[in-house]
């Protein structure tokens, strides 16, 4: 008599049958399995092989792959331990919940040749994604990155560099209230005018704090020099609109605003980065700053942790969307190195280039300061 084991794939042979008692021998089935009320697998070992080393790639040094997918799926560590191996195969929900754990598309990991990229979204709203918030993931994202051994950013900006707007008070203030006001839209900011009153402590605490772990991590920015004239454009806004109390508060803004420029020349002069009152001297070399003369760049932002590269793309002045896929990843980054190609690069040198670069952005802020 024959039968066959769904869970295990053997058929097993009845070779001897007594009244009181029954003898089993198993022997291998070539027959295949029927998965009719299984989930389904993967489609294949490669397939399982490249995402677990995709998420070896994105962990820190210090975490342990094998307890990670362990929490993720919610097995055991031998269990964890079979999958990563390839002797358990993932069902497609196990797959899911690592992709989505780790940001990952699937249709890369199946090798779906579909022409598409996927990006996860980012946009700040008063009811379900706030400020704070916004301000607090970055500052993790930036730390994440700063924990893997190889890692660096580079910053293709066509506006003020974000992390450059939080060194001094008074300017985060004014950041602050003009993107409540008029990006997000912010409620309590509509008929509002502006005062420096306006930043609560904890704005003001993230914003220096986002500021201070990116200077821990090694980068690139590509500036041109008319990446200034945004920032000028919204206190002229603010100024013709009336949402100034007093012309003093405006000047204050604008120096500000031309301290935070002055104090960006001094890491790029030093090549490194460094908060305002620290001494350079006592910081490792991690500042490379280009001077771009042919485009306007596009706000994008690279972020490269040893063998994983991920690319922030903003939009609407603070909102983001950004992916991992490989085939969007490394063309972009190619465009990048060959941008810096074309590019002068004038921290630690250049210095007549150095000059002319930072004196055209100041002479605009010295000229907005004397029409006062």
């Amino acid at each position: 008599m024959l039968f066959c084991c769904r869970y295990c794939n053997y058929q097993f042979t009845n070779l001897l049958f007594k009244p009181k008692m029954r003898t089993l021998k198993l022997k291998r089935s070539n027959l295949p399995i029927n998965r009719t009320n299984f989930e389904p697998a993967m489609p294949s070992y490669q397939s399982q092989e490249f995402v677990f080393q995709r998420i070896k790639e994105l962990l820190p040094p210090h975490a342990s792959l094998v307890d990670t997918v362990a929490n993720i799926l919610h097995v055991s560590n031998d269990s964890a331990y079979r999958r990563i191996r390839g002797e358990t195969p993932l069902v497609l929900d196990e797959a899911r919940e690592l992709c989505h754990y780790f940001k990952l598309s699937l249709d890369q990991i199946l090798n779906v040749q579909s022409g598409a990229t996927m990006f996860q979204n980012v946009r700040i709203s008063t009811k379900n994604y706030s400020y704070a918030k916004y301000l607090t993931d970055i500052i993790k994202q930036v730390e994440y990155a700063g924990s893997f051994i190889h890692k660096e950013i580079i910053y293709l900006t066509k506006d003020m560099a974000l992390f450059h707007n939080f060194y001094f008070k008074p300017l985060i203030a004014f950041r602050y209230f003009f993107w409540m006001k008029s990006i997000v839209q912010h409620p309590g900011f509509i008929n509002k005018g502006f005062e420096f009153s306006c930043l609560s402590e904890e704005i003001e605490k993230l914003s220096k704090e986002m500021v201070t772990v990116y200077c821990k991590v090694p980068s690139v920015e590509i500036w041109n020099t008319e990446c200034i004239n945004s920032a000028i454009s919204q206190v002229e806004f603010y100024k013709e609109s009336g949402w100034f109390a007093t012309s003093s508060d405006i000047k204050i803004v604008y120096e500000a605003l031309e301290e935070s420029i002055v104090h960006l020349k001094n890491q790029v002069e030093y090549g490194c980065k460094f908060m305002p009152g620290e001494n350079p001297e006592t910081r490792k070399l991690n500042f490379r700053f280009f001077y771009n003369r042919i485009i306007l760049g596009d706000n994008t932002i690279m972020v490269v942790t040893d063998k994983v590269k991920t690319v922030f793309i903003n939009y609407d002045v603070l909102n983001y969307i950004f992916t991992r896929d490989e085939n969007f990843c490394n063309p972009c980054y190619e465009d990048m190195q060959n941008m810096m190609k074309r590019s002068t690069l004038i921290s630690q040198s250049s210095e007549k280039q150095r000059n002319i670069f930072f004196g055209i952005m100041l002479n605009k802020l010295q000229e907005r300061k004397k029409r006062l």
